[in-house]
This record gives C-alpha cells, structure tokens and sequence, in this order.
C-alpha cells in the first residue's frame, strides 16, 4: 500500500477542500502517498437554483456528490471526501461508507443577529428548508430571504445588505478560521442540524479492501453510531437531502441519544426524541421516523 498513491475526490469549494486536505494529511501521516483531485458537480454548476428544486429538476439525490460517485465507480479516484449530510442514505451497491473520522461541531450558527436580536421584518439568508422551518418557529415575523453559494459568497451577502443575518453550518465556520463571525451558536434543541451535519463521509468501491483498510485507523466509532441513527432515520421517511428535517444523535452516557425536528401536515413544528444503545443505531432512527409520522410528519410521502 505503500508504494501506492491514493487519490482523493473532492469538490472544489473553499471548503471541501480544506475538508479534503485535512483527510489527505491524516493519511499522509501515516505514510501513505495522496493526491487530492477537483470534481465538479451538478450542485457547483447551478449555484443560483434553490438546492430543493435542483433536486426535483433534475431527479436525483446527491447534486453535490453523484459525479464525483462516478468519478470513484471509473477508478479515477479511490475515495471521495464527502459533507455527509450531502450524501444519500441509498448509495450505489458498488460503494460503501468507508470511514466516518471524528465528527466537526454539529451545531447551526447565526452571522450578523442574534436570536434575541432579531426583530420582526428582519431578513435572515439561508437556503435550507428545515432551517427556514425552524427559524420560523424561533424568531416568528422575521422574514427569511433565499440565500445559495458557498460560505464566503453568503457571508458577503450579508455584508453587502442582502439580509440582517445568516445561519450556517459552525463546522464550515470552524474549518475556514471564520469562528470569530458568529454571532449566536444555537443549540441543537433550538435549532436541529441536518442529518449527518459537522461529519465527513470517507466514500470508497465496496471492493476495494486495501483502500478501506488505509482508511480504518481514522474511523470514529461514536460519529459513525450518531449519523447511522440519523441517516436511518433520513432513510425511514424516504426524504432526500432538502427536505425540513433536522436530526441530531449524541453519546447520552451509554446511550445514543436522537432528537428529530420536521414540520407536520399543518405546518407545525414537532419533535420527537429517544435514546437506545449505540449498536442500534439504525433501529433507533426507525424508531424516531415511526413517532414523527405519528405526529403527521409525512416527508418522503
């Protein structure tokens, strides 16, 4: 494996290379040989479409991950660097989750305004639909304005007026050094975070062991058990990755912990919550989606 160089796939965003780079420098580390290789997606050549819509237009899951997927199917790349919560819960059986490393804050964060700060008629930018659903329900009067593009592209929106604030992602803040333009981290009760947000998926052919192997002493055990219990969940309501669901799975002792948050049939904002052993994790987001729809939340419906 040695003589080996393995080459990464990654999209060409400020901050999916930062994420790629950081992989590729654990594995170098270790004294493998890596080559990181720029995939442009369907995601990155329609910026400006809301990505709910993108996805309807274009029939398909995964605008951000699926040709850098055929990339790895081709032997082009051996693995991909992924956001998990832009990967698919249904992958092509060819390919397999190979590693989830250590799991980035989780937590969404307001840049410009606080909550207690926003006043009704604010605009707050983001172009996430369970964001919008949340924000909401956080701060009601607000108005909340669509806002696409990559982290930096948002926050120059902001500076330059288009809106009194933005959430994002505080993982994407973190790896970029922009920690210091937070405003507000909101707590994952306040606001839940998407599936599989603040994680990387480590993407790799199913039949290729050497590459696996390369990655196993990156995997996180806690990280994969939180996202596998969000990710089934994702799963069990058949929605795809733009749907107003948030979901968020943490160690409660020697338990999983999982908390869901979606809007029901009329509108309303529900949770629902539960707590099971860690080697569960898919059952326990079964469970979670099974007590959502009991509240009337019928997303993949």
């Amino acid at each position: 494996m040695s003589a080996r160089t393995l080459t990464i796939g990654s999209r060409g965003s400020r901050l999916a290379l930062r994420q790629a780079d950081w992989v590729a420098a654990q594995l170098r580390q270790a004294g493998l040989k890596v080559a990181v290789r720029v995939i442009r997606t369907t995601g990155d050549q329609v910026a400006d479409a809301p990505l709910e819509a993108l996805g309807r237009q274009q029939g398909i899951q995964g605008v951000f991950t699926k040709e850098i997927e055929h990339a790895l199917l081709a032997g082009a790349i051996d693995l991909a660097v992924h956001s998990l919560k832009d990967l698919p819960t249904e992958l092509d059986p060819r390919l397999a989750l190979g590693c989830v490393p250590r799991r980035a804050d989780a937590r969404d964060a307001l840049v410009g305004k606080t909550l207690e700060g926003l006043r009704p008629g604010d605009r707050v930018g983001t172009g996430s639909p369970r964001r919008a659903a949340q924000l909401r329900h956080l701060a009601p009067g607000i108005r909340v304005v669509d806002l696409r593009g990559n982290v930096e592209t948002r926050l120059r929106k902001l500076r330059d007026g288009a809106c009194e604030a933005v959430v994002l992602a505080m993982a994407g803040l973190e790896r970029l050094g922009l920690a210091g333009e937070v405003a507000e981290i909101l707590d994952p009760a306040q606001m839940t975070p998407a599936v599989g947000q603040g994680a990387l998926g480590l993407e790799v052919r199913r039949a290729d062991r050497a590459t696996a192997e390369a990655l196993a002493p990156f995997h996180d055990e806690a990280a994969a058990a939180a996202v596998e219990a969000e990710r089934a969940l994702l799963k069990a309501l058949g929605g795809g990755c733009a749907i107003p669901l948030g979901a968020h799975a943490a160690a409660a002792g020697d338990r999983l912990r999982l908390l869901a948050t979606a809007p029901n049939a009329a509108g309303r904002l529900v949770r629902a919550e539960r707590a099971g052993p860690p080697a569960e994790a898919a059952a326990l987001g079964a469970n979670v989606a099974a007590e959502l729809r009991r509240l009337g939340v019928a997303l993949g419906a």
